[in-house]
């Protein structure tokens, strides 16, 4: 039964037009079991924060964090790679020859990355959202012309397959239009007073119903959330490792999106990212504390069983990815190509690191950090 708060999308065949502008009615989501949802939500988030903040190289959680969050967003589209050839991909010098899904991922973090600068300098616009686009898929394209006939359709294997779930709208500067309004949504505060993090949840449903572009809609949509969190001052970083849980729960994640437009069921929706929110704000905060542990023990045990040169810079910078060279290490002045080179050597020796040829060329694997990411 739909609500009568919230008009519904009564024909999933025909493209959703009448998707109902920003803000909707406080009612709809306005419930104790919200309200609780959103203060654990809010705790665990301010804790991640807390901790973030006092990392002294916050390096280590850019180069580390973020790649699996992109890793796990583009997976969420079927776009998957292994460990190892992301690592490696990421290593090398000019990513731009790497070929396949490491590629595709890491133009997403190159997205997460370049969004997060853009925004530190203004609010939410449409090149904002444009260039996310464009960068994820590599390609020239803009907001989908009227006459695209996009439909979703439902991707399992089932007697259902290929049924149409959704139409997004469709018509001459209507797409626009409604982005707009999301924009005007997000950017406001003032005129639209509501919690960030229920501003996000709502944000991300809007974004996904227009579902402005041809494709790559989704990863869009799952670094408007993120950088939402960091424009509003949740998080310094956005090291949240928010597509974790969306993977893990890929379906609940669909079906909850079709609640909303279907029977106008906000409630579930916004519980549903909350939630997201929650576990992964936890999920992050002990993998930073793991990192942190580890790379001080690691330090403690080089600075005492070994003569090397400045421990310090060395552990930050084989903490800094899985994956490191030689020319890491060179190319910022720590040391010199052959002290390098008997430097990874000797904590390969030691267990610390494990030295792997690949294609004529050596890496260095940090074997803590790498168990620690994987888990």
């Amino acid at each position: 039964m739909s609500n009568t708060l919230y008009s519904i999308n009564s024909d999933r065949n025909q493209p959703w037009n009448a998707l109902p502008p920003l803000p909707i009615a406080k009612d709809l989501y306005k419930t104790i079991e919200v309200l609780e949802a959103l203060g654990q939500a809010k705790l665990a988030l301010g804790r991640l924060q807390g901790r973030s903040v006092a990392i002294p190289n916050p390096g280590m959680l850019i180069n580390t964090i973020s790649l699996q969050e992109a890793k796990a967003s583009s997976a969420i589209e079927n776009i998957f790679t292994t460990d190892d050839d992301l690592y490696r991909a990421y290593s090398e010098d000019n990513f731009y020859e790497t070929t396949g899904p490491s590629k595709e991922v890491l133009y997403y973090r190159q997205a997460l990355w370049a969004g997060y600068e853009h925004l530190q300098q203004q609010d939410f616009d449409m090149d904002y959202l444009i260039q996310m686009y464009r960068t994820v898929k590599q390609s020239s394209d803009g907001i989908r012309p009227p006459f695209t006939q996009i439909v979703i359709r439902r991707g399992d294997s089932g007697p259902q397959a290929g049924q149409v779930i959704y139409t997004p709208p469709r018509g001459a500067k209507l797409i626009e239009e409604k982005l707009q309004n999301l924009l005007n949504f997000l950017n406001n505060d003032e005129q639209y007073a509501v919690d960030p993090l229920l501003k996000m949840a709502i944000g991300h449903f809007q974004f996904e119903a227009i579902h402005p572009f041809r494709d790559g809609n989704g990863r869009t949509g799952r670094l408007l959330n993120i950088h939402y969190l960091t424009k509003k001052g949740l998080l310094d970083l956005p090291i949240l490792f928010l597509s974790r849980y969306i993977i893990e729960n890929k379906s609940d994640y669909y079906a909850y999106l079709a609640g909303v437009s279907q029977r106008g069921d906000w409630k579930a929706w916004i519980q549903y990212m909350l939630k997201a929110v929650e576990i992964t704000s936890n999920i992050t905060y002990q993998k930073i504390n793991d990192i942190i542990a580890t790379k001080d023990a690691i330090l403690e045990v080089v600075e005492k069983e070994t003569e090397i040169r400045r421990p310090e810079q060395l552990i930050l910078a084989i903490f800094n990815q899985p994956l490191t060279k030689v020319k890491h290490l060179t190319d910022r002045g720590y040391y010199a190509e052959n002290t390098a080179r008997n430097y990874l050597n000797q904590l390969n020796d030691m267990g610390i690191l494990e030295k792997k040829s690949i294609e004529g060329h050596h890496y260095y694997l940090n074997q803590e950090l790498y168990r620690i990411l994987a888990e």
